[in-house]
C-alpha cells in the first residue's frame, strides 16, 4: 500500500508543486524557475508527462535566489552562493553528528 498523503506533504523533499504553483507562491515567473534549473540550483522532479514538480526545499532555494537577484546579484552568482551555503550547512551538520558520535562512544 502507498504512503499516507499527509506523510508525503510533510516531507520537505516531496515534489508537491507544479511550476505554476511554485511561480505563484514565490511571486515570480515560470521562466525564472526554468533558469534556476538551467543554472543547476534546483533539479525539479519530472512527472510522467515531463512536467516540473518542486519540493518545499527547492522553493526555499528559489526564494533565496529571487531575493538575491532582486538585490542586484547576477543569477549565476546567486545560484553559486546558495549552492556553496547549502554545502557548508550540510558539512557542518555532518561534523556535528560525527562529534556527537565520538563523544558518546
Amino acid at each position: 500500500m502507498g504512503q499516507n498523503p499527509d506523510d508525503l506533504f510533510g516531507d520537505e523533499d516531496y515534489p508537491a508543486y507544479t511550476i505554476g504553483q511554485a511561480a505563484e507562491m514565490l511571486d515570480t515567473s515560470q521562466d525564472f524557475l526554468r533558469r534556476l534549473d538551467e543554472a543547476k540550483l534546483i533539479d525539479p522532479h519530472r512527472s510522467a508527462g515531463g512536467h516540473r514538480r518542486y519540493s518545499r526545499y527547492q522553493l526555499r532555494l528559489a526564494a533565496r535566489a529571487r531575493e538575491m537577484v532582486d538585490q542586484g546579484t547576477a543569477l549565476e552568482a546567486a545560484c553559486r552562493i546558495i549552492i556553496l551555503e547549502d554545502q557548508l550547512e550540510e558539512a557542518l551538520r555532518q561534523n556535528e553528528r560525527q562529534q556527537g558520535t565520538q563523544q558518546s562512544g
